[in-house]
């Protein structure tokens, strides 16, 4: 809320999705799969039924008014995650798509990153990288500078945790402007990942069915309402 976007973005549609689980696959398949996965979010193709999952996950969230600041219309997900039912289907929805696709990690930005990450990372036999705020993190790490409507923000990760091409998707609740999924797309290809997509529970409308970010996908569960129905 209120980061100002440093990249330059490109709208484009993909297709909702209601895979089935699918068997692990050997990691050159799966990274195959994801290399397909960004290549296809560049075209526009049909839209398909939606998953009936979604609504349920709408409905959960709340919408707060004037929070944390007047004009500023919050969407809380902590109504979501005292429904266990529909917030596992909130994380079910992100395991289909990314299972099988050679991930080696999952990054979380802080805070609310870190509820759906790990959980997803588990699912999928990947390892959780958190990307934290200053001074969070003991030991060395590597930071990137991002700026936001009054100033400047940093994110954090230790050196060492992502190794060069692994492939990488970052998690994170809501996406609005894309500074800070910015910041942590440069910050992990500094460290040599691939990054293969960011994936949000919630975003503006704009990044409903697909977006891009520094040129890397972005995949929206739904949209960020505006009130509470």
């Amino acid at each position: 809320m209120g980061e100002e976007a440093s990249c330059n973005t490109v709208s484009v549609m993909e297709a909702a999705t209601n895979a089935k689980p699918q068997p692990q696959q050997p990691k050159e398949n799966g990274r195959a799969a994801a290399a397909a996965v960004a290549a296809e979010a560049t075209a526009p193709v049909a839209e398909a039924a939606a998953d009936p999952r979604l609504q349920g996950i709408s409905d959960a969230i709340r919408v707060v008014p004037h929070f944390p600041k007047e004009g500023i219309m919050f969407n809380d997900i902590t109504t979501l995650l005292l429904r266990p039912g529909v917030f596992k289907d909130a994380v079910d929805l992100f395991v289909e798509r990314y299972r099988g696709m050679g991930i080696d990690a999952v990054a979380g930005i802080e805070a609310r990153g870190f509820i759906f990450g790990p959980a997803i990372a588990l699912a999928i036999g990947a390892k959780f990288i958190p990307l934290r705020k200053p001074r969070k993190l003991p030991g060395e790490v590597i930071s990137e500078k991002y700026v936001l409507e009054y100033g400047t923000d940093c994110l954090e990760m230790h050196v060492g945790a992502i190794e060069p091409a692994e492939h990488v998707i970052i998690v994170d609740d809501l996406v609005a402007t894309g500074g800070t999924l910015c910041a942590a797309i440069r910050l992990l290809e500094r460290a040599g990942a691939e990054v293969v997509e960011c994936a949000c529970l919630i975003g503006l409308p704009k990044f409903k069915n697909f977006y891009k970010l520094n040129g890397k996908p972005v995949y929206v569960l739904v949209e960020s309402r505006e009130s509470d129905k």
